[in-house]
């Protein structure tokens, strides 16, 4: 998919924040933020948000990753570099049983993932991984999860509260009231059953 990139405007209010759609919440992140382009311009990129919205974005990714194909997906595909703050974000929001999930799931790939995805794979490899045992688990749980990020944000929303312009692809920008592209994985149901997409990549995704 290739789009010139334009200026759109945007805004997370308390309303959007009450109606619980997150995916809308984290918009800004999701066009500014790319998991692509390595672990400096990550975080540079990061630097403009506040914690809870990187929070929140990473463990967005975490779960979409694992709900459509497992905690391999997540490590073998670019969203693997933002482990560490998922992981983090799950300890701040009170996830207890999915900090331990994916705890685990770091251990079993020798404790310390890499942020570039060949070596990941290479760790993965390395150490002859299994997380099905863990997925499993995961998916108990998953709607726990949802409530939890709902809780957060609401408790912390004036750290979500964004009026600003986002950079997406100029057919995009034509919509007037969603910045999504169809077939992100997103949340499974309720709250996040939308389903969609992950905009700073845009024009690399491919998995």
């Amino acid at each position: 998919m290739n789009s010139e990139l334009v200026q759109k405007h945007f805004v997370v209010d308390d309303e959007m924040i009450e109606d619980g759609d997150i995916q809308s919440v984290i918009t800004p992140l999701w066009w500014s933020v790319s998991t692509y382009d390595g672990e400096t311009e990550m975080y540079d990129a990061l630097e403009q948000f506040t914690e809870p919205q990187k929070y929140v974005w990473a463990v967005q990714w975490y779960y979409s990753e694992v709900e459509n194909g497992g905690h391999e997906q997540f490590f073998m595909n670019y969203a693997g570099i933002v482990w560490e703050i998922a992981l983090e974000g799950l300890r701040i929001m009170h996830c207890d049983i999915m900090t331990e999930i994916l705890e685990e799931a770091i251990q079993r790939i020798g404790g310390y993932p890499s942020f570039d995805r060949e070596q990941r794979w290479r760790q993965m490899q390395r150490h002859n991984v299994d997380f099905d045992d863990l997925d499993r688990e995961f998916y108990d749980y998953d709607r726990r999860l949802e409530e939890s990020i709902a809780d957060y944000i609401r408790a912390h929303r004036e750290a979500f509260h964004f009026d600003g312009d986002v950079m997406v692809p100029e057919d995009m920008a034509m919509q007037e009231d969603d910045l999504f592209i169809p077939g992100f994985s997103g949340f499974s149901g309720g709250m996040y059953s939308d389903r969609r997409s992950m905009p700073a990549d845009y024009n690399d995704y491919d998995e």
